[in-house]
């Protein structure tokens, strides 16, 4: 009998919004798909602010292209210039955080996640994204938390 192996590797999806919580999730990612040989999805989301009521000239303003600026400038944050070793790949998408994250982890080793985004509110510990990954993900779920005695994520 002939054994055969497969050479299957991990996906770590990670959310990623440009915070310095999201950062240190994606800085998280990378080292542990650094130890495993897994691949990183980065996913970021966008979405119109519902409060905007037409005061944003939509035809100009490209939300999609901002969030992709955001994503790329976390990753030259955590990767650099430099090969780390480590397949990512990003995918921005419109809509829900926490759906598109979920969505995005069917069949994943992991999804990370930070503790607050942007638009958390002070004092909290857990933003509404990370509950709700944490509470119905197809997988685990790590949520990172900048301890409070770091200012930023670098």
């Amino acid at each position: 009998m002939t054994e055969q192996t497969q050479d299957v590797r991990g996906r770590i999806v990670v959310g990623v919004d440009g915070s310095d919580h999201s950062v240190l999730a994606l800085r998280w990612a990378v080292k542990q798909a650094e130890l495993t040989g897994s691949d990183i999805e980065v996913v970021a989301c966008w979405q119109w602010p519902s409060s905007a009521g037409g005061f944003l000239p939509y035809e100009d303003f490209d939300l999609s292209a901002v969030t992709r600026k955001a994503v790329d400038a976390a990753i030259a944050t955590v990767i650099g210039d430099g090969d780390r070793g480590v397949t990512l790949t990003t995918t921005v998408v419109q809509g829900y955080p926490a759906r598109a994250l979920i969505e995005s982890a069917v069949g994943a080793d992991v999804l990370v996640v930070g503790s607050r985004g942007h638009h958390a509110l002070s004092g909290l510990l857990l933003g509404s994204v990370g509950l709700h990954c944490a509470t119905h993900a197809p997988c685990p779920v790590l949520i990172v938390r900048i301890p409070e005695h770091v200012s930023h994520a670098k």
